[in-house]
């Protein structure tokens, strides 16, 4: 088995009372990668991975390489381009939630998407900014599409921000989750998307169309699921100290794609609580990764 993770590379810079507390490679994928070749890359022989992103040859970009080999994720489908890599200024708040400013290299090459192969079995992750910016959607899109006729479950995460500035945004997120076999999307996308925080209506008239696996996250209140037959809402286990809460949702994606390896189907009662102890255990830290030694 492969797991496949599309999407941006950033060097983090997070600043806590406008001082800087750790610079750490990330990206809403690319964390989620970092996590499972921590943990299923470890407890899960057969499995390898792999990131597909661009990033610059500058010294930033042979720091992201290495953290990727250090943690077992494998480099052979990064593109590095002449350029430097994106910078992303992760500003916490007193709530310890974030707001970014992204600085990028917009005279770097375009994204050449790597020839890459997929068996049935293997699991891919694409979603974010990546996955809409007009630079590298069609390449996604291309991987994606080569990845559901080899027979690989496709997890797409919406992770959609004002801020992307992507006024056709909407409807290329609504083709990509038609490309999905699970969505998840955060109470705050939802409603930056539809303009409305009833999950239920926007699975019913929006999702279930295109997408029959669901999941919608709320932060520390609680994660609804659904699918077809099937809809539950988990509460979100409260007895961790939360540091920061940089990366809860992607190591969320991590968990929800090592509980998928480990029991082979889609049992929600025992792959959410995998998903939360991902998370709880990511913001409990400054950085955007599970611990090494963590085991679900």
């Amino acid at each position: 088995m492969t797991i496949t993770g599309i999407g941006e590379t950033v060097l983090d810079m997070v600043f806590e009372n406008m001082q800087p507390r750790a610079a750490v490679p990330g990206g809403s994928t690319f964390n989620a990668m970092i996590s499972l070749g921590r943990t299923a890359g470890r407890d899960f022989s057969a499995t390898g991975l792999r990131m597909v992103t661009q990033i610059g040859d500058d010294a930033v970009g042979d720091i992201v390489v290495s953290f990727m080999e250090e943690n077992g994720v494998g480099t052979e489908a990064v593109r590095r381009a002449h350029g430097q890599t994106s910078v992303s200024m992760a500003m916490l708040d007193e709530s310890r939630n974030a707001k970014y400013e992204f600085y990028r290299d917009l005279n770097i090459p375009r994204f050449e998407a790597p020839e890459l192969e997929f068996a049935p079995g293997d699991i891919v992750l694409f979603g974010s900014f990546f996955a809409v910016n007009p630079e590298t959607r069609e390449q996604v899109r291309a991987i994606i599409r080569k990845a559901r006729q080899a027979g690989a479950t496709v997890y797409y995460d919406i992770n959609f921000r004002k801020n992307h500035n992507a006024a056709d945004s909407p409807p290329q997120i609504e083709e990509n989750i038609a490309l999905s076999d699970i969505v998840r999307g955060s109470s705050e996308d939802i409603e930056a998307l539809y303009g409305t925080q009833d999950v239920a209506e926007v699975y019913t008239q929006h999702i279930s169309p295109l997408c029959s696996n669901f999941i919608c996250t709320k932060g520390a209140r609680e994660t609804e699921v659904f699918s077809p037959g099937f809809r539950r809402s988990y509460p979100v286990p409260q007895e961790t100290p939360v540091v920061s809460t940089i990366g809860a949702g992607d190591n969320f994606n991590a968990g929800t794609i090592y509980a998928l390896i480990k029991f082979g189907n889609l049992d929600w009662d025992a792959i959410v609580p995998i998903a939360h102890s991902f998370s709880a255990n990511v913001v409990a830290s400054l950085y955007n990764y599970v611990d090494a030694g963590f085991r679900p």
